[in-house]
């Protein structure tokens, strides 16, 4: 193949993955427009009239969803109510509170489990590793009734712990899986010279390979980050539907149900749910595809 046909196709490739990321941020860019106009904008037109006519853009809508706004409206009996925002504030902090320790605390077993079965020996770590994979065609829906009833018995119903350990759980078998095939890639001589020196497996473990794991580990945190931030199931059988422990993707199921003609609020709450994944995963990019990549190349 010639310099020039190589170029060709790869302007064409470049020209391609463009469109994708045009299509792809399209919907975002037009939701994020839409939470910014007001009522009567949205319902008469569409998003994209902002391009040329002049349309008034406010963050009045993320004020109300948030909670920090007073709004009036028409019961069914004709009278008008004057009521608070829908405080989505008390629901972000609850997913933060979910989230984070919902993805500190699978990470770190992940690690240290794949090191164990990477470079430890031990009876049993083979049979203990198949187990540990076979998990991941398990679904996690017939687990959720047996593990319920189990926290009702010891009390974790509606606690944070609960939902912790539930996630945890839940995510284990592919951090493991994930971080098992990065781990063994790992040069053998590292960890010959530290046993040598005299290095104990818990200090090899935090000074080599947690350091050395750090593209792997950004690609298993995106991943639980997104699951976690954007569940709705576990959140809603762990945790209840009670306004004070509720996370943002139960708010915002509530929001349809009540404000399902309210899209200019709608709006305003899905963006609010979906920019901290973003953030997350733009933070943590550069490291995703050379941790998706680990172990699929040796030599």
């Amino acid at each position: 193949m010639s310099i020039k046909t190589e170029q060709r196709w790869l302007r064409l490739v470049n020209a391609s993955l463009i469109v994708l990321v045009l299509l792809w941020a399209i919907p975002i860019i037009g939701l994020f427009i839409s939470s910014l106009r007001a009522k009567s904008d949205v319902l008469n037109s569409g998003w994209w009239t902002i391009l040329y006519t002049k349309s008034r853009l406010t963050f009045a809508n993320y004020k109300q969803v948030l909670g920090g706004s007073k709004y009036t409206f028409v019961d069914s009996a004709g009278r008008t109510v004057r009521a608070s925002g829908d405080n989505l504030s008390r629901a972000f902090i609850n997913s933060l509170t979910v989230t984070i320790p919902s993805v500190i605390i699978p990470l770190l077993i992940a690690s240290a489990a794949a090191f164990g079965f990477a470079w430890l020996i031990f009876p049993g770590r083979k049979a203990f590793f198949t187990a540990v994979v076979a998990m991941l065609v398990v679904p996690l829906q017939i687990a959720l009734i047996p593990i319920l009833r189990d926290y009702q018995k010891i009390g974790l119903t509606g606690s944070y712990l609960g939902i912790w350990l539930a996630h945890t759980g839940f995510g284990l078998p592919l951090g493991i899986y994930l971080l098992y095939n990065y781990v063994s890639t790992i040069p053998r001589d590292i960890f010959e010279s530290a046993f040598l020196d005299g290095a104990k497996p818990l200090v090899v473990f935090a000074r080599l390979v947690l350091p050395l794991s750090v593209p792997a580990i950004a690609s298993l945190a995106i991943f639980q980050f997104l699951w976690v931030w954007n569940d709705l199931l576990v959140a809603l059988v762990f945790l209840g539907g009670t306004s004070d422990v509720a996370v943002l993707t139960q708010r915002l199921a509530t929001m349809v149900g009540s404000r399902g003609q309210d899209w200019h609020l709608l709006t305003a709450g899905a963006f609010i749910v979906m920019v901290i994944p973003l953030i997350v995963f733009f933070a943590l990019q550069r490291y995703f595809v050379q941790g998706l990549m680990a172990g699929s190349v040796k030599g």
